[in-house]
């Protein structure tokens, strides 16, 4: 079997967001089959070996859609592996339960294992019975914080070119308020830096703004920050390319995510941007112009 097919498995929570990424990976490329049995994953192995080389980039979705069935998973793969030698990623996807639930009632659908119309129980049972395939997953991406044009781009981001053994980094700013990015494998906390929450004149803007991003930068408590910071993570990402990490996720957070981590993120991306691929995110940013009362503080 050629080493160039490479093959993803996509599985995770129902409303989690496996259809967008589909979609997003067919736009990639990929040929994608989803709620395919498990059972038949070995088959399709066979056919992508007797292709020579006219799919190289393949995704199947399985998922508890397929009942009992879906617990043949890790024996298909396990076939697969000995068959056809093709290498796979498993892809979990999984979101809060709050925004889960929150989906459900937008879209007026049915959780597959809901009993009685009950969404969180369904959740919950989901849950459970995917644990175990959640921690032989090679990535898994927690969708509850991104809008539908986030997640396709950090789909492409991370699925763009699996041929490519470039690592790539996201920087998220948020608000230690609103919660902690729980797909961050690096947070930094910054509320101890002055807070131009406090200057009038900068109430309203982010740090983005050039006002404010030189107000946060001037101070010397954080330029030595950042000299610390860009040190640590000089030091980290070469560990993590040799683990074979594909992608590292560093959350800046500070009270509200609208002044001192946006300013911060987008330093640190400029410090990484000369050699790293890197996608930045400020999470929370535009959250005190949608609430005025919930301004940062």
């Amino acid at each position: 079997m050629t080493s160039a097919v490479r093959l993803l498995i996509i599985t995770g929570l129902s409303g989690a967001g496996k259809t967008l990424t589909v979609k997003s990976l067919e736009d990639l490329g990929f040929f994608c089959v989803d709620n395919i049995p498990p059972a038949l994953i070995p088959k399709f192995g066979e056919l992508l070996a007797g292709m020579s080389g006219q799919l190289t980039k393949v995704a199947l979705v399985c998922d508890l859609r397929g009942g009992e069935l879906f617990s043949s998973l890790f024996t298909a793969l396990s076939q697969l592996e000995e068959e056809s030698g093709i290498p796979y990623q498993i892809l979990f996807l999984e979101a809060n339960d709050d925004t889960l639930v929150r989906r459900y009632k937008e879209t007026r659908s049915r959780h597959p294992l809901a009993r009685e119309g009950g969404v969180l129980e369904g959740i919950t049972r989901e849950r459970r019975m995917l644990d175990e395939i959640r921690g032989r997953a090679d990535v898994i991406l927690n969708t509850s914080q991104l809008k539908p044009t986030e997640l396709k781009s950090v789909i492409a981001e991370r699925f763009g070119n699996l041929d490519a053994r470039m690592m790539t980094i996201r920087i998220v700013s948020f608000g230690f308020k609103y919660g902690v990015p729980i797909d961050a494998d690096l947070i930094f906390d910054v509320r101890f830096l002055p807070n131009p929450y406090y200057i009038e004149s900068m109430r309203s803007k982010t740090g983005q703004d050039a006002e404010v991003y030189d107000y946060v930068l001037k101070w010397p408590v954080t330029k030595q920050f950042v000299d610390k910071l860009t040190d640590m993570i000089d030091f980290l990402l070469p560990q993590f390319d040799k683990e074979g990490k594909a992608q590292v996720i560093v959350g800046i957070g500070c009270t509200g995510g609208q002044h001192r981590s946006v300013a911060l993120a987008e330093t640190l991306a400029q410090h990484l941007r000369v050699r790293e691929t890197v996608h930045i995110v400020h999470r929370d940013m535009s959250r005190s112009f949608e609430n005025p009362l919930q301004r940062e503080r």
